[in-house]
């Protein structure tokens, strides 16, 4: 009787037509993000690298991603989560729905991928468009957020939207990332912020 093998995570002889292996896209994603946990920069990091660390061929990353900038969009974007959903409700209680979920992730290696990513980000154009790549969505559900503020008359008719978006964004992340003052209480930041820049931007209808 013959002891059936274990399938490995690379699927490079799959039979065709059959459905990717999402065990092999997990393998692949955490060996970007061990990578640069471990304090490799981007421009280390090779498709040779990840295969390697994954356990398949570098056929099967190239099958799923068309090169290294997009595969390390996908890495990052996994210790983001999903792009937060609002309620529409409140434009208050929405802007501190999606401050509240910046700087917290379920992946323990968050913190150090990104700290490691950062000062590459302001050096190379192609990762910095990786990283517009990422948070862009995320920017887009706080812009119309904004946008519906202005429409309802909780915001200023002639409200900075862009500007808005550094001014609630900014001080969250500054102190998620680098805790620039540690005199500044974490607790409650988001709604703190908000409450704060919404003191300069409310309308009519949001005071």
């Amino acid at each position: 009787m013959t002891t059936p093998s274990t399938a490995p995570a690379d699927q490079d002889r799959k039979a065709p037509g059959r459905p990717r292996s999402a065990r092999a896209d997990e393998a692949i994603i955490d060996a970007v993000l061990d990578l640069f946990a471990e304090g490799h920069s981007a421009d280390a990091i090779s498709i040779e690298a990840v295969a390697a660390r994954a356990g398949v061929g570098k056929a099967t990353i190239y099958r799923r991603w068309p090169n290294k900038e997009a595969l390390i969009v996908d890495a990052v974007t996994s210790i983001k989560g999903p792009v937060p959903l609002v309620r529409g409700e409140s434009v208050r209680d929405d802007l501190i729905a999606l401050l509240s979920r910046m700087g917290h992730h379920q992946d323990s290696r968050a913190v150090k991928v990104i700290s490691c990513l950062l000062p590459e980000v302001q050096r190379s154009t192609s990762l910095h468009g990786c990283y517009q790549d990422v948070i862009e969505p995320r920017r887009q559900v706080m812009r119309e957020v904004l946008q519906r503020g202005v429409q309802t008359g909780e915001l200023r008719a002639d409200l900075d939207i862009e500007l808005a978006l550094s001014l609630l964004s900014a001080p969250v992340l500054v102190q998620s990332l680098l805790q620039w003052n540690p005199s500044v209480d974490s607790q409650e930041l988001a709604a703190r912020v908000v409450d704060a820049v919404l003191g300069g931007i409310a309308g009519p209808n949001g005071r």
